[in-house]
């Protein structure tokens, strides 16, 4: 991951604060955590700016007759779903985060003492699984549980589509159903 790149570059260059910055980018480290929050909350934003756009829908919503019940077409509109997708990507966003850092934290801990002025403090006062985890070994991260359980219903969808297709299909073929005699 980009995240462990600096890791394997201080690998090839050796040098003493080179080692620091691995050491620092480490799982469970402090920094890497932020880092990967981070870097999940980054890219929620960015796919959904990419994907969704509030005023092509209220343009479209406009064109086709509808409407936000007190929310004026336009403008007013468009950022009005730009509000309520902003607050659902942060929503979504950090439920991401917590999906895929959860196994890393039951499985590593997170390492407390290494934050500065307040890290050893910490780590005496919490119970010890959340320094050194519960060790558990998880053959699945949390960002491959994501994408499994997202292809898995996707595939749901379109077997179930299919299906849907395949019985109006043999419902239009065998048209049984005939007009009323008058």
């Amino acid at each position: 991951s980009i995240i462990q790149l600096p890791s394997y570059l201080a690998t090839l260059i050796g040098a003493d604060w080179t080692q620091k910055v691995a050491s620092s980018l480490g799982q469970g480290q402090p920094l890497y955590v932020l880092l990967y929050a981070f870097g999940i909350l980054f890219f929620c934003y960015f796919y959904t700016s990419i994907v969704f756009n509030p005023t092509d829908t209220a343009d479209n919503m406009r064109k086709y007759g509808g409407f936000i019940p007190g929310i004026r077409p336009g403008k007013k509109t468009a950022d009005y779903i730009d509000t309520v997708l902003s607050r659902l990507t942060i929503l979504g966003a950090v439920y991401l985060t917590f999906v895929a850092l959860l196994p890393d934290f039951l499985a590593r801990g997170f390492r407390f003492a290494s934050l500065p002025w307040i890290g050893a403090r910490l780590e005496t006062m919490l119970p010890r699984f959340f320094s050194e985890g519960f060790g558990f070994n998880f053959y699945f991260g949390g960002t491959s549980l994501l994408i499994v359980v997202g292809v898995a219903m996707d595939t749901v969808q379109q077997v179930e589509s299919k299906l849907v297709e395949h019985h109006y299909t043999g419902f239009l073929k065998k048209s049984r159903i005939r007009g009323r005699r008058t």
